[in-house]
């Protein structure tokens, strides 16, 4: 079984969720400000859940183009990549906060802000394991 890590870096918060058997669900949120810490907490989560592979978002506008985030990301991914030995695959991020918030429109807000990330790291994670079963049954 081949264990997926997806990940969704925010500027407070991290949201991290684990896939496998094409599924992805909720893991955690690391909070962390420094790209050291940042990648250190993903790193452990990474080792920990013996992911054998990871999904890391890129903010991609929805004119195609990457801005200032997506430049942080790439950075912290690479980082990510040479401190875990692990394949790092950036994937296209669009939207997935914006649908975790909708999905999570009924919860305490205080509450919603604590899972969003996460939950956003979950879609982006089960949009990628998609992708990949759909490339397989080609």
């Amino acid at each position: 079984m081949t264990r997926i890590l997806g990940v969704d870096l925010g500027t407070e918060r991290t949201g991290l969720a684990i896939g496998s058997f094409g599924v992805a669900r909720p893991l955690i949120v690391v909070e962390a400000r420094t790209e050291a810490d940042i990648v250190a907490g993903i790193a452990r989560h990474a080792h920990e859940q013996d992911a054998r592979e990871i999904v890391f978002g890129l903010a991609i506008s929805l004119a195609g183009t990457e801005g200032p985030a997506a430049v942080r990301q790439r950075g912290v991914a690479e980082r990510l990549g040479r401190e875990t030995g692990l394949p790092v695959r950036l994937w296209d991020e669009r939207l997935t906060t914006a649908e975790a918030e909708r999905s999570l429109a009924t919860m305490d807000r205080r509450k919603r802000k604590e899972v969003v990330d996460m939950v956003a790291a979950t879609l982006l994670l089960q949009s990628y394991l998609d992708a990949q079963k759909e490339r397989e049954e080609r």
